[in-house]
């Protein structure tokens, strides 16, 4: 460029000195009056280097941009000096290839730019983009999936759903160290219930219509309703056949039944606003409760774990929570209704603990429907259209369940009038208020010292009722500093009171005002034998009270750190927050026993029904109807929560067998073979009965193993 370029009157920062690009510029020819046509465009080719660059640069090539009259690379009209034809047409050349440059880069560009190019022949660009933000990288398909997995294993329920279930494997251990010979507490109860998984999965696979008349208490209709039957857990009944994988079966349930406890806890306390930590020791106080190691063998009452799950998923659907109340713009059909399907398959699993969540749903839908009458006129839709069509049919859905489940037990109570509970019944049940200071003998930290206080109790299998001191201190803390407002406080307190006096039964103002009326009133109450297990929902309630309390501890421990300088002490504040749940964990340890349960005899696995196996009782008959998971062949024996009057006349009659008049009996019957087990007659009516002729009565005994069979 031209030393009158750069001194030029009126030049600007455009016109400075720019590197020499090489190429011959015909407007750099002088004209007649001895300057440079050049000098006059100085200021021209500044201003059309400003305004063409849209980075903010002067142009760097000396050159004017394709769009810019004020700058051009033709000559200007004032020119003194005409150029050359040669001199035209490589100008003419130069701009085409300029032009042509620019529009491959997509964008204006400098003359630099649009003839400089790197050692491969690539554009470089624009050397300001190293200071944005990074492009986002498109992801194929198998990274996105990779992604997505990884998102979800971090995800906080993923984390709540693994933690619980590891939880639950080191509070039941050993129930998994042999699951194929063992039953957590004793074999009897947990024999009859590993037989009730089985029998449900065979028959829904087979003969579905036969679902209630079971090959037990033979000839008796309806004896699959004879105990609440676990019917939720019928898909894995059928996997599997035999007594071996049945108590396979039923030690994985009991694990799985403690891991969707802790999980249903976790996520309603959740729900209502607390924080992770004091969600965990809801879920784990919920579970691990001290008076729920003497329900180790009733896994109908270690199955609660819908209940607090149904809803949490009915109070999300509904956008409702205790810390934060009603907001509209969170509600969800799809939550509400899979809460409903939740409550139905929790009820599925027995009466014992799902007829009072039935009432306690039915009384949420009635408060339900007086709030929106109320506010109707204030607030229109104030539960939605889509989410009163969900509870409308989830609604129906459970009522449907529960009326359909409710039939059989009706039938049972029609055909066999001692099935029903009397007042004088639940009164041997009533624990005393001392039974919610006193632990069972499971308990690894009070069994032993609370020894005496268990010996003063009637019952004290269904009379231990501690929900644990650290639940109890957690849940008194939280009455006075919580995350929960006051009212919500003296609500949770009031649950908890009058959940304890219920669980009292009769012993609590003769159970006049609370026991009594519901045991009279309310359709299937009287079918509750034990009121102890009212205990389930204070232990609940308590735990919602030492969430709010916990919640409120982690949020003081947050603030602190951040006030601190330097911080150091934060990590060891925020470890005491977890002082609480390692506690609560602590105090839940057991020393359940694991008895190994009697092996199944060879004889079961050959012989046909109807049959009776002897000696018979109640105890005596649950190893036998686990014993028949084989073949399901029909038996007399049978075990549950009451002795049909046929099954007692049949165990009476026989204490003579082989006698003419209990063979005749027994053929009346349909019975066509008696087992004996001869390791088992030992201090039953039955001892001596082997030594006994069968001359003149049409009877074959024939020695299979361990047992003899006597064909009638």
């Amino acid at each position: 460029m031209t030393t009158e370029q750069s001194d030029a009157p009126g030049g600007r920062a455009g016109s400075a000195p720019r590197p020499a690009t090489g190429d011959a510029r015909p407007d750099a020819t002088p004209d007649a009056a001895g300057g440079s046509d050049t000098t006059a465009r100085a200021g021209a080719d500044g201003a059309g280097a400003d305004k063409a660059a849209p980075n903010g640069r002067a142009d760097t090539g000396g050159k004017a941009r394709s769009g810019d009259n004020a700058g051009t690379d033709k000559i200007g009209p004032d020119s003194s000096a005409e150029p050359s034809k040669a001199e035209v047409a490589e100008a003419e050349k130069d701009g085409k290839a300029e032009t042509d440059d620019e529009a491959e880069a997509g964008k204006p560009g400098t003359g630099d730019q649009a003839k400089s190019h790197d050692k491969d022949g690539e554009q470089p660009g624009d050397p300001w983009t190293a200071f944005g933000p990074a492009p986002d990288p498109v992801l194929t398909r198998p990274r996105r999936a990779v992604r997505a997995v990884g998102r979800f294993v971090v995800h906080e329920w993923t984390l709540a759903a693994v933690a619980s279930l590891a939880l639950a494997v080191l509070m039941t251990w050993p129930t998994l160290r042999y699951p194929r010979y063992t039953l957590p507490q004793d074999y009897w109860d947990p024999s009859l219930q590993s037989w009730q998984l089985a029998w449900s999965g065979h028959i829904l696979l087979t003969d579905p219509g036969q679902l209630w008349s079971s090959n037990t208490f033979f000839p008796e209709p309806w004896s699959f309703a004879f105990s609440d039957t676990l019917l939720g857990y019928a898909p894995a009944g059928m996997i599997g056949v035999g007594p071996e994988d049945a108590l396979l079966r039923y030690n994985i349930m009991f694990v799985l039944a403690h891991a969707l406890a802790t999980f249903g806890a976790y996520a309603l306390a959740r729900q209502l606003g607390a924080g992770r930590i004091g969600g965990a020791v809801a879920g784990a106080s919920y579970t691990y409760a001290p008076w729920l190691l003497a329900q180790a063998g009733h896994l109908h009452i270690i199955s609660n774990g819908g209940i607090p799950l149904a809803l949490a998923m009915l109070a999300r659907g509904h956008g409702w929570s205790l810390r934060h109340g009603y907001r509209p713009r969170r509600r969800h059909a799809g939550w509400a209704f899979a809460g409903w399907l939740v409550a139905a398959w929790q009820l599925s699993l027995g009466f014992g603990i799902g007829l009072p969540f039935a009432y306690l749903l039915a009384g949420v839908v009635l408060v339900s429907a007086v709030v929106w009458f109320v506010r109707r006129r204030r607030v229109k839709r104030p539960f939605g259209r889509r989410l009163f069509l969900a509870d409308l049919l989830g609604g129906l859905v459970f009522a449907a369940v529960g009326a359909a489940l409710a039939v059989p037990y009706f039938k049972v109570a029609e055909l066999h009038p001692n099935a029903a509970r009397t007042l004088g019944e639940i009164q041997l049940y009533s624990p005393p208020a001392s039974g919610f200071f006193t632990a069972p003998a499971e308990s690894r930290i009070w069994g032993e010292l609370h020894e005496g206080a268990r010996a003063a109790l009637p019952w004290h299998p269904e009379m231990t009722l501690l929900p644990g001191f650290v639940l109890y201190a957690l849940a008194a803390g939280g009455l006075f500093f919580s995350v929960w407002r006051v009212r919500h406080r003296l609500f949770l307190l009031a649950g908890v009171l009058v959940t304890m006096a219920l669980a009292m039964g009769t012993r609590f103002l003769h159970g006049r005002f609370t026991y009594v009326p519901l045991f009279e009133h309310l359709p299937g109450w009287n079918g509750l034998r034990t009121p102890g297990r009212m205990m389930l929902w204070a232990t609940l309630l308590l735990g919602l009270l030492a969430a709010g309390a916990v919640t409120a501890f982690c949020a003081r421990v947050r603030e602190l750190a951040a006030e601190r300088v330097p911080p150091w002490p934060g990590p060891w504040l925020r470890l005491a927050t977890l002082v609480p749940l390692l506690l609560v964990v602590v105090e839940g340890l057991n020393v359940t026993p694991h008895p190994v349960v009697p092996r199944q005899p060879a004889v079961m696995r050959t012989v046909d029904g109807p049959m009776l196996v002897l000696p018979s009782s109640q105890n005596l008959d649950q190893p036998v109807m686990l014993w028949s998971t084989d073949r399901f062949q029909r038996m007399v024996n049978g075990g549950s929560g009451f002795t049909p009057n046929s099954q007692a006349q049949v165990r009476e009659a026989t204490v003579g067998f082989p006698d003419f008049g209990s063979v005749d009996y027994l053929r009346r019957l349909g019975v066509k073979n008696v087992v004996v087990l001869r390791d088992r007659l030992g201090g039953t009516p039955w001892e001596g009965m082997l030594d006994r002729p069968v001359d003149g009565l049409g009877v074959t005994r024939e020695e299979v193993g361990d047992a003899v069979v006597y064909r009638l």
